[in-house]
């Protein structure tokens, strides 16, 4: 905008010291230097004053960049070239060139905040004023119409109520990163339709994300769209799985995830919105909806939404650590999962015990006589935890005792249903098979002090080139 040489003052009325100063301005208008004064909230104040301009649009503090009242502002050739906020006698003679001002007022008076930005107004004005753009098509709701039954109608939800995702709102998500909006991630299955920052942020809002988790929800979604994760093959199958995220590094704390007791459960908005968010992503950008291209079977709750932080206080290296980060990066792994198979063990206190037992529970995913099977993540519990930390075991040992476990003679693989199929159970039988392959078992550590409890959660069977491998993005915030 275009200013007047001279001295601008922005005030409200709802202000003490903006009424404090009222003479001062009165003093002002009558000077030779010319004095504007953009009022926020009642146009007749100050009063005597020649030139008072309603600005309770506040249309000239946002392009004056107001944050306190009152603020008086020095003009020179359209030019901003001093500024004074608040009440201070001095700056305000010196300002002005005035030898006196407000003789029998007080020397110094804090202002106070300015309307242009109080909580949520920021970015209204930014949308109205800024040069802010967005490259999603805009959706007008009727007026009688119910925001969050249109969210329904227009099969955007997962089945649970969404955050209607109003400019205002998409705009403070975007604001939280650095990211252009107009960013194409990748190319989000089954429909492959380009899957931009922005798309991301409106999808984030709908699942009730606040703009701080939104790093890791960027993360998350070009950990999924990485090819070694295998999305199209993952949303596709009959099985039971869906993404899983695991969140390692500073972003846990600062978001305030939840890594102890419920860990895997409900009640942190940050667990269980980022999770969300990625399947949204999914279901809005890339088409992926049940019934459709995601043909499962039965699926499982995690399909709503499946993320945790892991406990990093413990000796064990963590799962970010095992793929390459340290402990002071943030990252998220996403990894294919199905639902929650419990694992109990109240009796075990020494390692090699937990470690049977524990493999003894593994062998049943998918069906105790199979091997090869899916990939797994082992969530071990703090008390389980304190078995190995006190014997001195790290997580690399435990996990190499627990492969040799999991070590099944041919056999016991033929005998009865669910085994090897009958024209492979010749060449079966003198082998020995792992239940899993070597790196396809993964300990992570999270949940609460109390209980002798810990988790399996298996995967989606393929992995591989056809498969689903394990993908991790650090998160930069």
């Amino acid at each position: 905008m275009d200013w007047s040489d001279g001295i601008i003052a922005v005030v409200k009325q709802d202000c003490p010291t903006c009424v404090l100063v009222e003479p001062v301005l009165q003093q002002l208008s009558s000077g030779e230097t010319p004095l504007t004064v953009y009022v926020q909230d009642h146009p007749s104040f100050p009063s005597n004053v020649s030139r008072v301009i309603d600005d309770c649009s506040l249309e000239h503090s946002y392009h004056l960049n107001i944050e306190t009242v009152p603020t008086l502002i020095k003009i020179e050739a359209g030019c901003e070239v001093e500024r004074a906020i608040g009440w201070v006698k001095e700056e305000w003679c010196e300002l002005t060139g005035a030898e006196t001002l407000g003789a029998d007022l007080p020397d110094f008076r804090p202002g106070c905040g300015s309307l242009s930005v109080a909580p949520g107004m920021v970015e209204k004005l930014e949308l109205r004023y800024g040069n802010v753009s967005f490259c999603s098509r805009r959706i007008v709701i009727a007026e009688l119409e119910d925001d969050s039954e249109a969210c329904f109608d227009r099969g955007w939800s997962d089945g649970l109520p969404v955050v209607p995702p109003t400019e205002e709102r998409v705009y403070r998500m975007l604001k939280a990163c650095r990211r252009d909006p107009a960013e194409i991630l990748g190319a989000m299955p089954p429909d492959l339709v380009s899957c931009t920052v922005e798309k991301v942020a409106i999808n984030a809002v709908m699942a009730g994300c606040k703009p701080e988790y939104f790093p890791v929800v960027l993360a998350t979604v070009e950990a999924a769209l990485d090819p070694a994760f295998g999305l199209h093959g993952l949303l596709a199958t009959t099985f039971f799985s869906g993404p899983m995220v695991i969140v390692n590094g500073p972003v846990r704390e600062s978001i305030g995830m939840n890594w102890k007791g419920n860990a895997l459960g409900q009640g942190n908005r940050a667990n269980a919105t980022i999770g969300r968010a990625l399947q949204l992503v999914v279901r809005n950008v890339g088409g992926g909806r049940p019934g459709g291209v995601d043909q499962a079977t039965l699926g499982n709750p995690g399909k709503y939404t499946f993320c945790f932080a892991e406990d990093e206080s413990t000796p064990w290296t963590t799962l970010a650590e095992q793929r390459g980060f340290t402990r002071d990066q943030s990252a998220v792994t996403v990894i294919s999962a199905d639902g929650v198979q419990p694992f109990v063990d109240q009796i075990s206190r020494e390692p090699e015990g937990l470690v049977r037992s524990m493999a003894a529970s593994l062998r049943v995913v998918n069906n105790v006589k199979s091997a090869g099977a899916p990939d797994a993540i082992f969530v071990v519990s703090p008390e389980h935890g304190h078995v190995f930390d006190r014997a001195g075991w790290s997580k690399e040992q435990t996990t190499e005792a627990l492969q040799r476990e999991l070590q099944i003679p041919g056999e016991q693989l033929v005998r009865g249903a669910g085994g090897i199929p009958p024209g492979m159970s010749d060449s079966v039988k003198g082998m020995v098979l792992g239940k899993f392959r070597p790196e396809g078992l993964r300990l992570v550590r999270a949940g609460g002090e109390a209980g002798l409890f810990s988790a399996i959660i298996p995967g989606w069977p393929a992995i591989g080139e056809m498969g689903c491998d394990p993908v991790t993005k650090e998160v930069f915030v």
